[in-house]
């Protein structure tokens, strides 16, 4: 399978919006609301999509998003998680997609999508691995 990447894109991780996800999320611990360096939550990154446009987005083309189910979810932070001022840039990329057939019948096809996330000197500071299922029927989600 060929590589594919999507363009990189920028994320200021802002003290305020580390404490408003802190918030809604129901985070209690308190390093998420210092005043200087608040330490964001496990899955703040999430947020990123905010702040990316289509072309820094590496979803195939042609997709039904009516039969996609989530599977999976890991956040890995080589040096814990970013901090309030930190500037990263973010690039996604497919690590692997391939097909089995389900229990029930009919194909899946698993797709395995990794946003990397740099600081300004280029070093890596959170990794986020996400594999969506599309199924060959609908699932039903929405209806």
């Amino acid at each position: 399978m060929e590589e594919q990447v999507a363009e990189p894109f920028e994320l200021p991780i802002e003290r305020g919006k580390v404490q408003e996800f802190a918030r809604a999320v129901g985070a209690r611990d308190p390093q998420h609301y210092l005043k200087e360096g608040a330490v964001s939550p496990t899955t703040f990154l999430m947020t990123a999509q905010f702040w990316q446009g289509p072309q820094h987005r590496v979803w195939p083309a042609g997709r039904d998003m009516s039969r996609v189910l989530h599977a999976s979810q890991e956040f890995v932070f080589p040096k814990g998680p970013p901090r309030a001022g930190d500037r990263l840039s973010g690039l996604q990329r497919i690590e692997d997609s391939y097909t089995k057939e389900g229990k029930r019948g009919g194909m899946m096809t698993f797709t395995v999508m990794v946003s990397e996330y740099r600081d300004e000197a280029g070093n890596l500071v959170a990794e986020v691995r996400n594999t969506l299922v599309e199924t060959s029927k609908s699932t039903g989600a929405g209806t």
